[in-house]
């Protein structure tokens, strides 16, 4: 009995700790919503740059830094389309072996079915 009072009463002042006075939580609430609402802008308008849009604000070397991000993601596409088409090729010429291998043992029973006749 004594430890679930201890637990209670922990638990009790962990969670007044966690809940701040109003007046406070109200600004720290607002000063969170202005970063959000920044960084999704700004995520926003790098998605448009990725897609090819609103490219006019851009300087030359913000245009190259664009350029180098979008070939280095491509180079990593490619990479690992390559690689899971490698691993299908894989899979396939095994599956192929054990058809080839099938394939060969039902000739023999068929050949030895015919020599049975």
């Amino acid at each position: 009995m004594e430890r679930i009072l201890e637990r209670y009463e922990r638990y009790s002042y962990a969670e007044r700790q966690l809940v701040p006075t109003e007046d406070s939580s109200q600004g720290d609430w607002n000063l969170e919503h202005a970063k959000l609402k920044a960084r999704i802008e700004i995520l926003q308008r790098n998605q448009r740059h990725y897609m090819g849009e609103d490219l006019d604000s851009l300087s030359m070397k913000e245009l190259q830094n664009l350029e180098h991000q979008q070939d280095s993601a491509l180079k990593h596409i490619r990479s690992r389309k390559n690689q899971l088409m490698n691993e299908s090729i894989s899979e396939l010429k095994k599956k192929d072996k054990e058809l080839q291998e099938q394939n060969n043992q039902l000739l023999k029973k068929v050949k030895e079915r015919e020599k049975e006749l």
